[in-house]
């Protein structure tokens, strides 16, 4: 809805409008973009001109579809560069485009409000898709019966905290291969053979300082370590950077109580009779006194 301060300005003929795009990262930076000529304070950030951050047709709907349309800008080191691009810092940031009165910035209206899609770039430029609100409504909701646990390790349903000495370690890189998947520690003792696989590493300092990767294979090898992710993360690392590894889980109940001792908070049903069950039927000579079909005690 555009108040009616703005209206009134948009029905006076002459206006001084312009659009401008709030974007919150998933790391906590916000960035601001103007179409006009002059830097723009909204809402406490500075949106800056020239960054050549321009938008498409706008589709909303009055119904649950998803409203979508495209951002388009140049790469640059003092606005949205490259490797920022290539190393997901964008990926689901939160967007806002507003029209403003760039004469009297607190005449606005906040046209879309959503995130950011998939993102194609195109030699020194890239094109975004933003995703309306509505995108969320196409995500599966819900629990489902598994056998394994469906919470993730350390979260309100987990309850574990995963910063307690002896599940996580802080080491700096030493060696890693040119897709940033595999690293080589020479000494790394104090943690069992694949006690971080499944886990996590996030990365604390360097070019890649916030991103994060998750465990794939991890060996003791010797009195050092190899660590394999199961995608290469997107930024430069280089031999110093500090990375935190965080213990893995792979799920099951006895992982839990035995590794995690955190048995209560199992949000598995390991009990639950598996595919066989369904095709078993009782046979002659078998005991079919009430207990298990598979050959247990009655």
């Amino acid at each position: 809805m555009i108040p009616a301060e703005l209206q009134a300005h948009l029905d006076g003929g002459a206006t001084t409008t312009c659009r401008a795009w709030t974007v919150s990262r998933r790391d906590g930076v916000v960035l601001g973009f103007t179409d006009h000529d002059c830097d723009l304070l909204i809402e406490g950030v500075l949106h800056r001109a020239g960054s050549g951050l321009t938008a498409r047709a706008l589709q909303q709907g009055t119904g649950l579809a998803v409203d979508n349309t495209e951002a388009v800008g140049a790469l640059s080191d003092a606005a949205i560069s490259e490797a920022d691009l290539a190393a997901g810092r964008y990926d689901a940031a939160e967007v806002r485009v507003w029209l403003v009165n760039w004469a009297d910035v607190a005449q606005r209206a906040e046209l879309f409000r959503g995130t950011l899609g998939e993102v194609v770039r195109l030699g020194a430029e890239f094109r975004a898709e933003l995703r309306g609100l509505s995108e969320a409504l196409n995500q599966p909701v819900g629990l489902a019966y598994t056998r394994g646990c469906s919470a993730v390790l350390g979260d309100g349903r987990c309850r574990f905290d995963a910063a307690q000495p002896g599940y996580f370690a802080e080491r700096a890189v030493e060696e890693v291969d040119g897709e940033r998947r595999v690293f080589r520690f020479a000494a790394f003792g104090g943690f069992d053979d694949r006690w971080f696989e499944f886990g996590r590493v996030e990365v604390l300092s360097g070019a890649a300082s916030g991103l994060v990767g998750l465990v794939k294979s991890d060996r003791v090898a010797g009195v050092g370590r190899v660590m394999e992710l199961w995608h290469g993360l997107r930024a430069e690392l280089r031999a110093g950077d500090l990375l935190r590894l965080t213990a893995g889980c792979d799920k099951r109940a006895e992982t839990c109580r035995l590794k995690f001792a955190n048995l209560p908070n199992f949000r598995g049903f390991p009990h639950i009779p598996g595919e066989d069950w369904l095709t078993a039927y009782p046979r002659a000579g078998q005991n079919t006194g009430g207990g298990s079909l598979f050959g247990g005690p009655a």
